[in-house]
Parts: structure tokens; sequence; C-alpha cells
């Protein structure tokens, strides 16, 4: 399927995925909310079933196979969440999931968690986009239904329904700031606001050690190079993808970057103050707002908490340290 997404098919996705996912909750960060100037709300993407928003698309794309796809099953990259996602959804609609990820920059606790979902995990490749790129040959290879993590419409549809859940829980929001890795949550998002409401600010947020995404933004163009050298997974891209790219172009208003450190100081904001846990990803929308907080003065604002896969010991080391 290539098909350019549209707002109907998110609609189409939320009635598909409701029957197996709950809406997560949009919560009010008070001290947060002091701390920024600004009306601060977090959308709960961590207490997902697999802790990640991404099961979204995982559940609308691999519900809707043909018969015949789900028995040959598929194959993807990922270095975590996308990859629980899929595996989540081979459990539901019984499809074997095969899923390839980075040696050394896999997240062992979100390699377990796909194997405990029953996919099978092969290990392969300095970063992200080697081991995709070992997929797209295996796939190849097998036949096997390729899933990539972020050109598919139906996993962009999926994650878009974060969008409606936002604009019913908080009409009158005024900015939505996104982590970007692929870019699959910002375009699924950005289609529901710009249909609802086309005046909302719409941020996007990548690392400074892996910002491919904000080159190809600010550039307006996919051949472009970039250091990758982030230490938080789920932002961690060296290239940018073409369906996700252009939809940024049209749709994004701006995009910001963040550094590592500051990603790690937002971990632990969210812990302390908002009892909320977030992986690096998941942090990086309070890690804007905080640099931009000039900008959110007195406005409602969502930030996408998009997974709590936080690694423990990185955890642990980012509260004893304050």
């Amino acid at each position: 399927m290539t098909d350019t997404p549209t707002f109907a098919a998110v609609e189409e996705a939320a009635a598909f995925i409701g029957a197996h996912l709950a809406p997560t909750p949009l919560v009010h960060c008070y001290k947060l909310s002091q701390m920024l100037g600004c009306e601060y709300h977090a959308k709960c993407e961590n207490l997902q079933p697999v802790g990640a928003f991404k099961v979204r698309g995982g559940v609308n794309l691999i519900g809707r196979l043909s018969p015949a796809e789900r028995q040959r099953g598929v194959i993807s990259a990922s270095t975590g969440n996308h990859g629980q996602s899929l595996a989540y959804a081979g459990q539901l609609f019984d499809t074997p999931v095969t899923i390839y990820g980075p040696e050394r920059a896999s997240n062992p606790a979100k390699v377990a968690a796909m194997r405990a979902l029953g996919a099978e995990v092969r290990l392969f490749g300095r970063d992200f986009d080697e081991a995709r790129e070992e997929v797209e040959r295996e796939a190849h290879r097998t036949g096997c239904r390729y899933v990539h993590s972020a050109n598919e419409p139906l996993l962009i549809t999926g994650v878009g329904t974060m969008g409606l859940e936002i604009f019913a829980a908080l009409p009158d929001v005024e900015a939505l700031i996104v982590p970007v890795g692929g870019g699959s949550g910002i375009c699924g998002i950005s289609l529901v606001a710009r249909h609802l409401n086309p005046s909302v600010e719409i941020i996007g947020v990548q690392s400074e050690s892996a910002p491919v995404c904000h080159r190809a933004y600010q550039q307006r163009r996919l051949d472009v190079e970039a250091p990758m050298a982030t230490r938080h997974e789920g932002l961690a891209t060296r290239v940018p993808f073409a369906m996700t790219s252009h939809m940024m172009w049209e749709l994004v208003d701006r995009f910001e970057l963040v550094t590592d450190e500051e990603i790690d100081a937002a971990i632990g904001l969210l812990a302390r103050e908002a009892k909320l846990v977030a992986e690096g990803a998941g942090a990086a929308s309070l890690a804007a707002a905080l640099k931009i907080r000039e900008s959110l003065t007195g406005k409602k604002v969502v930030g996408i908490l998009s997974g709590g896969n936080a690694p423990a010991d990185h955890l642990a080391r980012i509260l004893q340290n304050g």
C-alpha cells in the first residue's frame, strides 16, 4: 500500500483498533506547567500494553493483512518499540513476526520484550539502518511481508489515533510537541491536527546527536547526511524516510533540536515532578518545551510521551544524580 495517509484513514484506524487498545490518558502536569509557564499536558503512550505509541500502528497494519500475508508472516527492523508493536499484534492476529535489530545499539530490555511477545529477534549491523537494509534483503529472499518502520500508511494512520484522543480531551490545544525518529507519530498526529484545527502549532523534536530528519526538513531534500550518535534509541535514525519526510515538510511548523543531556534531564523531571516513566524519545518533547518555554507562555501545550521503555540502569542513574 503506497497511498498517502488521510484523516479519514485515521478515523477508520480508530474504529478498528478500538476493539484491541484502550485510549491513553492525557495528564495535566501541574508542577511542570508551573515550571514552563504554560498549561502542559503529557499524552501518556508509556501506558500502552508494550509501553509505547507504536502499538497502535502495529495493530492497525497486521490486523488488516490478508490471510495469506499473515500466514507468511511479517519482517521488520526495530530498535525495540516498533518491533514490540508488531510482536504484540502478531500474537493478536496469529502472525509470525521476525525483527532485526542493531547489534550494538539495542536496548536489552526491549529485545527481551520482543522475544517474550513471540517475535524471532535477530541482531545485525552497527545501527538501525544497517539492520533495516538486511531486513529488506531477507524479505526479498523469503517473501515475508516487509513492514517499513515509517513508510507505511497503515502505521501512520494507526498512530495518528493519538491525535483524535488528544482533541477529544483538549479541543483547544494550541501546541503539539512530538518526538521524531522516523516520523510516523508526528505525521499521524499532524493529519488530525490539520483537519480539526489548522492553527495548532506542530513542533517536531530530535536529538542534536541524530538530527537527520531536522536537516531534511530544513533543506527540503532526502539526500542529507547527519551524525547518528544519540544514546536514545527511539530517536536513533541515520537516514530520512521518503513518505514521512514529505508529509513533515507539508504539515509540521518547525523542528527543535535538544541534546542527549537535556533529554536525560527531562526524563528525571517527568519521574520526579509528574510521576511518569519516560524513555529518551518519550522525554524529548518535554526537553524541547523547556528549551522554547518563552514561546509557549500561557498556551495549552501537549507533549507526546511516546514511550516508557527506559533501561532500568539508565533511569536509576538519572534519578540518583538528581
